[in-house]
């Protein structure tokens, strides 16, 4: 394999014990700290809490309508982020400010360049189908860049690139032990039926939602009924939906029927709420082999 798809961590050995021990600590957003086979994973890291505004490109912005479970100087040691793409509400100014200057980002070629210019000194780029191993003693993890469309038509041009991720870790004897398809801040699309044809038996899927919408127009993110479609294709033995409430532009969002959010800045104004359960009825029904459980920020 090309020197360049391959990264080394550090060459502590991970015990068996470690291998076999897996957790995703879901802090809000898209943000979860995957731990699994020695690995600590960070995923889009954002931290900027309720009340924050973020800035999304030609003139859009969105409010937070929520905390982060996590402040970013609690993070854990972590060994890599996987980024799905460059958008304020997935790499946030903080995060741009203080997160770790040599820490391995692996993410689109688009949003490489960008982190490199601002100072980052281990973004990896991968382009769609590209994969990236990377190796921490004797334990290994293959990331591969999977279709990702963040708009409709001419709009995805005018939007950063975006990818979803496979992340494929390994056993002692080098098998596939674990899949976990990451979807990216994607649309139902053509392209997604080849995930399943080259990565059968994904063990888990963790799905952006929010049905985002530009303007109020055009959706730019799943919702919760795309995110549906996604496990009946992938057929996920577990799939868990993320980025599903957390700013004023998800505008299709998954919740508590029995606790509907306060909401005295009318942040949730004019957002259509599917609600948990419903949300799980009809992934059983699309998919009666996936079970889908529900992380609450916080959770794990």
């Amino acid at each position: 394999m090309n020197a360049a798809n391959e990264l080394s961590l550090s060459d502590t050995d991970v015990s068996a014990a470690d291998r076999a021990q897996g957790s995703i600590l879901f802090v809000g957003t898209a943000t979860v700290i995957l731990r699994y086979a020695g690995f600590t994973i960070l995923t889009d890291p954002n931290f900027l809490h309720r009340g924050d505004h973020v800035h999304l490109g030609h003139g859009m912005t969105a409010t937070r309508r929520t905390d982060p479970a996590l402040e970013l100087e609690a993070l854990p040691p972590v060994d890599l982020v996987v980024l799905s793409h460059m958008h304020e509400d997935h790499f946030d100014r903080e995060v741009e400010r203080k997160l770790d200057r040599g820490l391995p980002i692996v993410t689109t070629p688009h949003a490489a360049a960008d982190l490199t210019s601002k100072g980052f000194r281990a973004a990896k780029a991968l382009s769609t189908w590209e994969t990236l191993t990377v190796t921490k003693g004797g334990a290994r993890v293959r990331i591969t860049s999977t279709p990702g469309a963040h708009g409709p038509g001419f709009l995805a041009k005018m939007l950063p690139d975006v990818m979803g991720s496979l992340l494929e870790f390994e056993n002692a004897r080098g098998e596939s032990a674990f899949r976990i398809y990451i979807t990216g801040d994607t649309l139902l699309f053509d392209e997604l039926k080849e995930i399943p044809r080259r990565f059968p038996d994904i063990n888990l899927a963790l799905l952006h939602l929010g049905g985002t919408m530009f303007f109020g127009v055009l959706m730019v993110t799943m919702d919760p009924r795309q995110g549906v479609e996604v496990i009946r294709l992938v057929k996920p033995k577990t799939a868990i939906p993320i980025h599903y409430d957390d700013y004023s532009a998800f505008q299709w969002a998954l919740g508590d029927a029995d606790h509907p959010p306060d909401d005295p800045h009318g942040w949730w104004r004019g957002t259509n709420v599917m609600s948990f359960e419903e949300f799980i009825a009809m992934a059983k029904y699309a998919a009666p082999g996936t079970e889908v459980q529900i992380l609450r920020r916080g959770e794990t």
